[in-house]
């Protein structure tokens, strides 16, 4: 059945229905899946937490891994991964993270950026 044999079934009150739930929906999305503004990175090595820092001030920070030195740079409001010596790259190719539970992982190299907001969400994964 095509919308336009449904279209002649639907009443005044049924495309008012519909257009609240489409503005309602459109409404939440931001309030519902935004991750909010980070407060600091948190950067791990071998699953050990070696570095807790603030996101208000520049600064870079090494880790050393099993495959070499990972550089992690810190600027107002952002971190990111700047080197790493792992082979694909991914987490350097990832840029900057600005926004709350963002991480990027360096597997092979076992390093590991999280941006930590001033309110932790739970997922799956904290659950």
């Amino acid at each position: 059945m095509r919308f336009a044999d449904w279209r002649c079934l639907l009443r005044p009150g049924d495309w008012f229905v519909l257009l609240f739930a489409a503005l309602l929906t459109a409404a939440l999305f931001p309030l519902v899946w935004r991750g909010g503004g980070a407060g600091k990175a948190v950067v791990r090595a071998n699953g050990e937490i070696v570095a807790e820092v603030g996101l208000n001030e520049p600064r870079s920070i090494t880790v050393d891994g099993p495959l070499g030195i990972t550089r992690i740079e810190i600027a107002p409001g952002r971190a990111r991964v700047a080197a790493d010596p792992s082979p694909r790259q991914y987490c350097v190719r990832q840029g900057w993270l600005t926004q709350a539970n963002s991480i990027a992982i360096c597997a092979p190299n076992r390093v590991s950026l999280a941006l930590v907001g001033r309110n932790r969400a739970y997922d799956s994964l904290n659950y």
